[in-house]
């Protein structure tokens, strides 16, 4: 682990979208994937909350981290 750090939804940065890995090119993008995940059936069970949702205000924990080793 090499950065950890606390940021309201609003607040995610363009580097931090690409550099996840998933494609993503955009802030827009990289929410708009990640709303699909965060509002779906099998996240609002686990949450025990079926109207969970998330908005600008909404908490995250970003980490940024380094591979040393690819196992097989």
């Amino acid at each position: 682990m090499t950065e950890v750090r606390t940021v309201r939804l609003a607040d995610v940065d363009l580097q931090h979208a690409v550099d996840e890995g998933e494609g993503f090119t955009t802030v827009a993008q990289w929410r708009a994937g990640h709303e699909v995940f965060w509002h779906s059936p099998d996240m609002r069970a686990y949450m025990n909350d079926p109207e969970f949702t998330v908005d600008d205000t909404t908490m995250l924990v970003l980490q940024r981290f380094k591979v040393i080793a690819q196992l097989p």
